[in-house]
């Protein structure tokens, strides 16, 4: 790679990483064809980007990032590859699934909303953490619960006093 074709490069991820919140960066290395082309077709499905990188472009790429990365570049060594997702448990879902048949893709960190996860033993942390849409239907559910017991308690008492007067 010429020098140019390299700057080209880490813009072009500086750019994808500033598009998004959410970087698994995980190895990918002596999965077959047919195994790395099921992956691909599963993340494409589920909305993933996947992209296998060079390290040490994806290095330069987070520190010109506004992001802070904190110790995310260390786990950079030996193939990596990103996936790129809108939700948080995606990729990690993703992995985990792939896990049942191999030990491969292995997870070597994550960003999440500006958290960084270091390790392969983060996987099922990752893998369970609830989606904004999720998190958000939980909270709607819980701030109507209290509205529907007041609703339902005043028909109940309503419907007790017609009965009262029709009596």
């Amino acid at each position: 790679m010429t020098r140019e074709e390299k700057s080209i490069a880490i813009e072009n991820l500086t750019a994808q990483l500033a598009g998004t919140n959410i970087i698994y960066i995980s190895d990918i290395s002596g999965l077959n064809a047919e195994t790395t082309s099921n992956l691909r077709r599963a993340c494409f499905k589920a909305g993933i980007k996947l992209e296998v990188v060079k390290n040490t472009l994806l290095a330069k790429a987070m520190e010109a990032s506004a992001n802070d990365y904190g110790d995310l570049p260390t786990v950079l060594a030996g193939n990596s590859a990103i996936f790129i997702s809108d939700v948080a448990n995606a990729p990690g879902k993703i992995i985990k699934d792939f896990r049942k048949k191999s030990d491969k893709p292995v997870l070597k960190g994550a960003y999440i909303n500006s958290e960084v996860y270091i390790g392969d033993n983060q996987l099922d942390a990752l893998a369970t953490i609830k989606s904004k849409e999720e998190l958000l239907g939980e909270l709607i559910g819980l701030l109507q619960s209290p509205a529907q017991r007041i609703i339902s308690a005043l028909q109940n008492k309503f419907a007790g006093s017609e009965e009262e007067t029709e009596a």
